[in-house]
This record gives C-alpha cells, structure tokens and sequence, in this order.
C-alpha cells in the first residue's frame, strides 16, 4: 500500500512546484508531488523551454538567409516545419525526463492524477487507478495558469491558435493575425515572421511589450517593422469569424475605424487565467481574479497552506515561481522546528524579464517612467550595439542598453535591453541590484573585451557623463 501522509504534499509540477518540492526533500522532509498531466508543467513542455528550441531554429535559418553578409555562401536553404516541431518536443521531452529523475533522485513520491483539496492539508487525487487520499502537514498549491480565451471566438486548434497550438502547427500559417503584444504574442510573431508568414500583430495598448521601458518598446517596435512585421498599436480586435479555410478578423484602429481582413490563421496572447477553479480552494485562499493571495512567503490565510508561481499574483514567470517555491520550502522547514534555514521574503523589483524574439528583450528592475513616478531624481544612460566592437564583429550591431539609477544615492534601479544574447546579459544588472550596488561599483568593475557585456559598463557609464565609446 502506498504512502498516503506526508510532511508536504506539492500540487502541480511545473517549476514552481517541482523545485519547492526538490527543496522540502533537501530539507528533509517528506514530501509528494501530483500532477495531472507531465511533470516538468507548461513551461517545460509547453511553454519555455520547447518554444526557444523553436526560436533557435527561426534564427539559425534567418542567418542562412543572410549568409551573404558574413561572407559565406548557402543555396537552396528551406525551412522543414514538421522536423523543427520534432527537435522542439524532442527537447522538451528530455527534459521532462530530467524532472521525473529528480523526483526519484530525491525521493520525492509522485502521485498522478487530478488533485482536489478536501481541507487545508488534505487531498484527493483521481487517477488511471481510481482515487487516493493524501493527507500532509503542509500543502503547496503550484497549479500555474494557461492561456486566456477570446470570449467571442475560443480557441479551436484549427484556424484559432493559444501558444500550444502554434508550437505544434499541422501547416505553417500564410497570414497570421498575433492578437497581444506580451512576451509569448511577440516570441510568436518573431518566430513565424522569420520562417516568412506574413503576420500581423494587435495590441490594445500604445506600445508593444507594454511592461517595458518606452525606449524598448520603440527600438523593438521600429526593429520588428523592418524585418517586415506589420504592427497595430492601439488596436483592438473587434470580433473574429472563423471559417473553414481562413479567419476573418474586424481591428479597430487608434482612430475607431474597423477593418477586415482575412487571416489564414490567428494565435491568441492576451495573457494568462490562473488554474484555481476545482481544486477546492476557493473557501481555504483569498482570490483576486482567480488568483491566489499570499505573503511574501508564499503563505495563504489559511494555516498550512501556501501557493507559488502563476496561480498567485505576476509577474509570470517560471524562474519566480522556481525562486518562490524554495522560498516556500524553507518558510515550511522553519516552522517544522530547522532552524537553520533562514528564508528570504521575494523581491519583486530584483525579477529580471526575457523575451526571445529577434532582437531580443531583457530587463530588471524600474524603468525609466515608474522611477520618475515614485518621486526619483534618476541618471540615466544609454549606450548602443553600434558602439561595441564584439557587437559589430558579430553582425549584430542594431540594439541598446540603458541604466536608471537613483540620482541621490547612486542605487541601481533598473535596466532595460534589446539586441543580440541580452537575455544572458540581464543577469548581471540582476546580481547588481541583488547585491545593492551602486554605480562607484559598476564603474570599478573590470569587464572583459571583446563582449557585449562592455555595453552594460559604457551605459552606466553614460549615465554619469563618462562614456568612453560613444
């Protein structure tokens, strides 16, 4: 007879509740995980990871087609959509893999199967073999979210696409409509423009990727266009007429007039709905939205159980749900009796944001605009791609780097990029602020040449009247 008590029990398997998981056991307790569908959750085969294996492949071709500017030459080069989707699940499967070895590796039990809550720390799981009741000291909700539908045309998996239909498309789209401008919208729209749809993209909002700095957003934006990216701002979709061989869509622009135009297929962005509803938790949590209200701990009203990642309040993102969920994992270990662990509450301002289109996107920390509405006098500095030797040497010169820093005191308060590998730039700034920087220690640090990461240093730099590139 298996197991059925518990010190922690996890609910839901993606990054959030798999690493909480990891951390219980490391920590010593006794701990469970059920999942209803593949461990790893969205972001691992559906989401993260699955679609920059996708976005690797869009960039690698686009390189192909420009072999010309590094002085090669390629003929005859295709994109083969069914081979790309197989590398994508490929990978993602392996790394699902990975999770189920971590559970076994960390003698995690694993119980698949729908789960409910019958009580704070009590659970039902229904399974291939009939239903099981769990029962812990201590139970983390990590239910995550997916994709929000358009309440007049649902997705169909057809004609109208949510982010897991189109990293599986069963034909490559010949006009594609991107309603949503966020991360997952723009990822999308880069990919398939880059395998040579014609796409489109809508946003309600005056900018795409609205939660970045402006200058972001207009570099990105102007970028996007270029590449041949038709972008509405703005705009709303008004309505959607699905039909059998295209989608007809109604888009009021900035001035309310609507047009129609048809689209071979359309994938939907505009945000994400927490999974909450039926796992009986509406009368044990506070919701707002669906979403699970909790401390910075992860704590919920009720004793004995917690919440992390995308079913609690944004940002949305898998490495804050990973980092909420060891949070969790030790606030729980402390009030079992270890008193060596010393658990952090989140900061939120020191969660860096990545998007994977081309350029790409990263940031930490405020921008420009919301430090100057939370009454900052702020030094700000920019410094360009076309100013850094490696950036030029790699073909890759279009791009910025800006930094905000508080005028008084010289704290780091934000960083924004766009261009070429910032997404593995970001950190940096991100240990900056984590370690409560200034710019006298930015500026003291050695950065190694040629890299793009000199950038980061001529921006702060900059922000002091010291570039020296530019």
């Amino acid at each position: 007879m298996a197991d059925t008590t518990y010190d922690v029990i996890v609910l839901g398997s993606g990054p959030g509740g798999y690493v909480a998981a990891i951390r219980c056991a490391q920590l010593g307790l006794k701990t469970a995980i059920v999942e209803r569908e593949n461990l790893g959750g969205i972001c691992l085969n559906w989401g993260c990871i699955p679609t920059k294996a996708m976005l690797r492949s869009a960039e690698i071709y686009h390189y192909m087609q420009h072999a010309k500017d590094y002085g090669l030459v390629a003929k005859g080069i295709e994109a083969d959509l069914e081979a790309i989707v197989k590398r994508s699940r490929g990978v993602a499967k392996q790394l699902n893999q990975g999770v189920g070895h971590l559970m076994k590796k960390n003698k995690i039990a694993v119980h698949m199967g729908e789960g409910t809550l019958t009580g704070p720390t009590s659970l039902t799981v229904k399974g291939d073999k009939g239903a099981e009741e769990l029962s812990a000291k201590h139970v983390i909700v990590a239910t995550g979210a997916r994709a929000r539908d358009l309440p007049f045309a649902p997705a169909d998996g057809t004609r109208v696409w949510t982010y897991r239909h189109a990293m599986v498309p069963l034909e490559m789209p010949s006009k594609l409509l991107v309603i949503g401008s966020g991360a997952i919208g723009i990822e999308f729209a880069s990919f398939y423009n880059d395998m040579g749809v014609d796409v489109t993209v809508v946003e309600m909002l005056d900018r795409i990727v609205p939660v970045e700095d402006h200058d972001v957003s207009a570099f990105l934006e102007k970028s996007l266009k270029k590449q041949g990216i038709d972008i509405l701002t703005g705009a709303g979709v008004e309505d959607l007429k699905v039909g059998a061989k295209a989608v007809t869509a109604s888009i009021k622009n900035k001035a309310g007039k609507v047009t129609t135009t048809d689209f071979s297929h359309v994938i939907v962005a505009i945000g994400i709905q927490p999974n909450t509803e039926d796992i009986g938790i509406d009368k044990l949590a506070d919701l707002d939205r669906g979403f699970i209200q909790i401390d910075p701990y992860g704590r919920t009203k009720t004793k004995g159980l917690w919440a992390i990642g995308d079913c609690t309040p944004g940002p949305w993102l898998a490495h804050k749900a990973s980092h909420e969920g060891v949070t969790c994992a030790e606030a729980i270990a402390q009030e079992l009796g270890n008193k060596d662990v010393h658990p952090h509450p989140l900061d939120r301002d020191a969660i860096p944001g990545c998007t994977y289109c081309h350029p790409q996107v990263a940031s930490v920390g405020m921008t420009e605009a919301a430090a100057k509405e939370a009454g900052k006098d702020v030094k700000v500095g920019n410094f360009p791609f076309i100013g850094n030797g490696k950036a030029i040497a790699l073909g890759e010169a279009e791009g910025l780097i800006k930094t905000v820093f508080d005028a008084a005191t010289g704290e780091l308060l934000g960083a924004h990029m766009v261009g070429a590998e910032v997404t593995e730039l970001i950190q940096g700034y991100t240990v900056g602020k984590v370690l409560e920087t200034t710019e006298a220690e930015l500026m003291q640090t050695v950065f190694p040449h040629p890299t793009l990461s000199e950038m980061m240093h001529e921006s702060v730099l900059d922000a002091y009247g010291r570039a020296l590139h530019f």
